[in-house]
């Protein structure tokens, strides 16, 4: 459950998938009792219990903010049990968020279509709903366990952790996370990657950093997306550059076309570069 806009899964839970089987292969469920329902007396009770609507409010309030640190918290611990295991198998972990549209798995398609030769690729796909990404990432002969989260707008720790299970991944190899598409929540939980790489297209404007400040801090590289479309937009790729420093000065940015193949060769370089820091302990 997420405690910035009340997503949850209400008792449904995330669900794992294999793209080849087409049917769950595993449910998990995330009731974390928590939930943002207001149960306001005086709808029935008119002119009744005023006096106490402040200190319930507040009450409720406090009580919705010790839950959400409860959930990041254990989000945290399990994040961590993630890191431990991804660093003894020296397998490298991005994960992968953006807005819907951003080109994101068409990213993901073009770089594991690229190197697969070179690299042995796994991916996790997080989606509410649809096997359609699985499938296309299993088209390209790739390891892929998709996540349907339901109602939630987020991956969490512990759908990677069941998800890695089924995988069976391989030592010294990388882990693409394909996070569910949306700036806001996923910002918030840690899913025991090694770098977070956010994806915004030139199709969305040059001022989504300053609106998703969260996201943009908490991401280690910015790629640039669509950069041949830019020609035919407002789109200002140095303002969204500028705008994305001011969030978070340490970013670093790789303006790409994923169609074209425009700027690719850079990014693949960085793969290549820092999947072999990733700490080997097997």
């Amino acid at each position: 459950m997420c405690g910035t806009c009340g997503c949850g899964s209400d008792g449904n839970g995330a669900k794992i998938l294999s793209p080849k089987m087409g049917k769950e292969e595993h449910g998990h469920h995330h009731d974390h009792g928590h939930s943002h329902h207001h149960d306001h007396d005086n709808d029935h009770h008119h002119g009744h219990h005023h006096h106490n609507h402040d200190h319930d409010h507040d009450h409720h309030h406090k009580t919705v903010l010790e839950v959400e640190r409860d959930i990041l918290q254990q989000n945290e611990i399990m994040a961590a049990r993630n890191r431990g295991y991804f660093d003894a198998k020296g397998v490298f972990v991005l994960n992968l968020v953006s807005s819907p549209g951003s080109g994101k798995t068409s990213l993901l398609e073009r770089t594991l279509k690229d190197l697969k030769g070179k690299i042995p690729f796994y991916v996790i796909e997080g989606d509410q709903q649809t096997l359609n990404d699985a499938n296309r990432i299993a088209a390209l002969d790739v390891p892929v366990i998709q996540i349907n989260t339901g109602k939630g707008c987020h991956l969490e720790s512990d759908m990677i952790h069941d998800a890695v299970k089924k995988l069976n991944i391989g030592n010294d190899s990388v882990l693409m996370i394909e996070n569910v598409g949306n700036l806001v929540c996923p910002s918030m939980f840690n899913l025991g990657e090694h770098k977070r790489v956010v994806i915004v297209s030139t199709t969305e404007g040059d001022d989504k950093p300053i609106k998703y400040p969260d996201m943009f801090h908490t991401s280690d590289i910015c790629i640039i997306n669509k950069i041949d479309l830019a020609p035919y937009l407002d789109t200002n790729i140095e303002e969204l550059k500028t705008n994305a420093l001011q969030v978070n000065p340490e970013l670093v940015f790789f303006e790409v076309s994923a169609t074209k193949g425009t700027g690719m060769e850079q990014w693949y370089e960085w793969l290549e570069t820092n999947m072999k820091l990733v700490p080997v302990d097997h």
